[in-house]
């Protein structure tokens, strides 16, 4: 069971010190201006580690978002002052969570708020990969495609194929609901299966073991935060068990893939493809991937609309007011203490 150290906090009675480490919408930031002491990251250059320990060392409450890899030590050195880290975007492996507890800086983060747009994108990948489009792109692009012909760039329909979800979240849900109207079979693999009124709801069958779903899926797409049960749960010996011609898509995390063994599997022709919008090591992408003509190379927007990035700092001002007034944050992230 999940539990939290952190009470109920005091009501500050000043302007809370806020540093908020990269560049957000500008109605957010004119917010922010208005309500809190607040410093801005004009520039969006990614705080190094030492500029990122000075911030805590300075504020009341920190706004990090998924570059800033916050770790125990950085924690440690924080100034008596850090009371919160107030994360954008819902994703907290980049936060060491028990540090923080220890050190009573309570945690928020805004779930919830990116989920259709991440699976858009996700779909995009399961529609994209099997049709081909980034070899289509590019050949147009080229100025070598010499007109219709009945065998050209012949991709797979998705009507009557296999999806297999990993992760059953909010974010796969959503993205079952999408696959289900364009005639996929839906299974899907979770820590334990959903009720049998949502399985109904999205005619999906749940699959225990991960390595069934595997030699079972025409695609397979990703949706599983990241953390030690989950680095590189698809590795060499998981993706062998993927069907020759099979996909591969991850708009979660890079390293829940082991991507030398994707590539390989992409090079020997066993994968037909895959569609990726994030990677082991951002902002650097393997040039073999940039090169396979049918991976779809994206650059981590699947949170990336005006509307969700507007309503995830509109929730970050939300948590941090609440902190301010003396009352628990709507996001408080409860951290398990085993």
């Amino acid at each position: 069971m999940e539990t939290s150290s952190e009470t109920v906090p005091k009501r500050l009675e000043r302007r809370p010190r806020v540093i908020v480490t990269r560049h957000l919408m500008p109605s957010v930031e004119d917010r922010m201006r208005e309500l809190f002491d607040v410093t801005l990251n004009r520039t969006d250059t990614p705080l190094m580690r030492a500029q990122l320990v000075e911030a805590m060392q300075e504020c009341d409450v920190l706004v990090p978002t998924v570059t800033d890899r916050i770790d125990a030590d950085m924690i440690a050195q924080a100034g008596d002052n850090l009371a919160l880290i107030a994360n954008f975007g819902a994703g907290t492996e980049h936060l060491d969570l028990k540090a923080a507890s220890a050190r009573h800086v309570m945690v928020t983060n805004t779930p919830g708020v990116f989920t259709d747009d991440t699976a858009d994108i996700a779909m995009a990948g399961i529609i994209g990969v099997p049709r081909r489009v980034r070899e289509g792109v590019e050949l147009i692009r080229s100025g070598e495609w010499t007109g219709w012909t009945p065998t050209a760039l012949l991709g797979t329909k998705l009507a009557g194929k296999t999806l297999g979800i990993v992760g059953m979240g909010r974010i796969g849900q959503a993205v079952a609901h999408r696959a289900r109207a364009f005639g996929l079979e839906i299974i899907y693999h979770n820590r334990k299966p959903l009720p049998d009124a949502v399985e109904r709801m999205f005619a999906a069958t749940y699959v225990q073991d991960l390595d069934e779903l595997l030699t079972r899926a025409d695609i397979v797409t990703l949706h599983c935060p990241a953390g030690p049960g989950t680095h590189h749960m698809i590795d060499g010996r998981r993706i062998a068990l993927m069907k020759n011609g099979a996909s591969l898509i991850n708009t979660a995390r890079g390293d829940l893939v082991e991507q030398e063994a994707l590539i390989l599997a992409l090079e020997s022709g066993q994968l037909a493809g895959a569609g990726l919008d994030v990677y082991p090591d951002e902002p650097r992408v393997d040039p073999r991937l940039i090169r396979h003509p049918n991976v779809m190379t994206l650059p981590h927007i699947g949170s990336a609309t005006r509307e969700g990035r507007e309503e995830s700092g509109m929730k970050v001002i939300a948590n941090i007011r609440m902190w301010v007034d003396g009352h628990r944050p709507p996001d408080q992230v409860l951290i398990g203490l085993d």
